[in-house]
């Protein structure tokens, strides 16, 4: 058996299924955070941090090592979402992306870019898993433990008929979107199930980065546009367009330090693409994961209207799926 800490066994995090915003009674409804979702196991003293794709990460948020004096003495298991903050107190990838791949922070990093811990499930506590219990329930538990700080804190839920002023308030807010779970649910780890209910404000999506072009002008001498894949439902790494713009310089400095490590002499796709989106390419093995934010798909399968958002340490991309 996998292990989290001591004797608790892994638990991974429960998927919300993307979706128009549900009606009707048996809902709550939670701000949608923008930040890499945690599965926090402590005990005995312990602090394990595992990502979406089982990596402790707990090295990364050194923070959170303070975690065992604020909670009871015995095993507890938290589901959450790391997150930094903008100006606005609003939750910002763009700024987490300082600390996602940064192993061991340094302090000047760790003042620089504060992260927080938003807390929204408990999973397990003192001698009993609490995964079978109903989600009020579990939010019944968690709300007892208290984690309101500066560092770790549980974000509110509203019930009844309150989704459309919820996502009304994530907009004037800046926020990412909303998240709905029946109240009645179980927690089903590792599961993407209808019983939670994500639903952006804008759409997102996963991908995986296949290969680059270079940037001409002011964007001379590093990055213009990167060229991105997907899994299709028969597992075929297949183009779904490309994306220049939404990077800082900083990014780009990096990203092409990355890439650079994984040139290959060929597409690593399983299909054709389009002649000019492959003029000037340079391929590299689809190692790396981002973020990016569109608009909408075109019939042909391609993003329109692709922002990066930046590279994600907590999937895999065999993970990355078609949107």
């Amino acid at each position: 058996m996998i292990m989290g800490v001591g004797s608790l066994p892994l638990l991974r995090p429960m998927l919300a299924t993307l979706g128009e915003l549900p009606a009707g009674g048996g809902w709550s409804y939670e701000f949608k955070w923008d930040g890499v979702r945690a599965i926090v196991y402590v005990e005995g003293g312990q602090v394990r941090v595992l990502s979406r794709n089982d990596r402790d990460v707990a090295a990364s948020y050194p923070e959170l090592g303070v975690l065992p004096e604020r909670l009871p003495a015995g095993p507890v298991v938290l589901d959450g979402e790391i997150v930094a903050l903008d100006e606005s107190g609003a939750p910002s990838f763009a700024r987490l992306q300082q600390r996602m791949h940064v192993r061991e922070p340094a302090p000047a990093l760790l003042r620089r870019v504060p992260i927080k811990l938003y807390v929204f499930d408990l999973l397990h506590l003192g001698r009993r898993s609490t995964v079978k219990q109903p989600y009020q329930r579990r939010r019944e538990l968690l709300d007892g433990l208290g984690l309101q700080d500066d560092l770790v804190r549980t974000p509110p839920y509203w019930a009844g008929d309150s989704g459309t002023d919820l996502m009304a308030a994530a907009a004037d807010q800046g926020l990412e979107g909303v998240v709905a779970k029946r109240l009645d649910s179980p927690y089903q780890p590792g599961a993407r199930s209808r019983l939670w209910i994500k639903t952006p404000r804008n759409a997102t999506t996963e991908v995986v980065v296949c290969g680059w072009t270079p940037g001409s002008g002011r964007r001379s001498g590093v990055i213009g546009a990167l060229l991105l894949g997907a899994y299709d439902a028969d597992r075929r790494l297949v183009y779904i367009g490309k994306v220049g713009t939404g990077f800082t310089h900083r990014m780009l400095v990096d990203l092409g330090e990355r890439l650079d490590r994984l040139r290959r002499d060929d597409p690593p796709f399983d299909g054709p693409v389009p002649r000019p989106d492959a003029r000037d390419a340079t391929w590299v093995e689809p190692a790396l994961v981002g973020d990016v934010a569109y608009r909408t798909v075109s019939p042909d399968g391609r993003l329109r209207h692709p922002a990066w958002r930046g590279l994600r340490s907590d999937k895999e991309p065999h993970q990355v799926n078609t949107p």
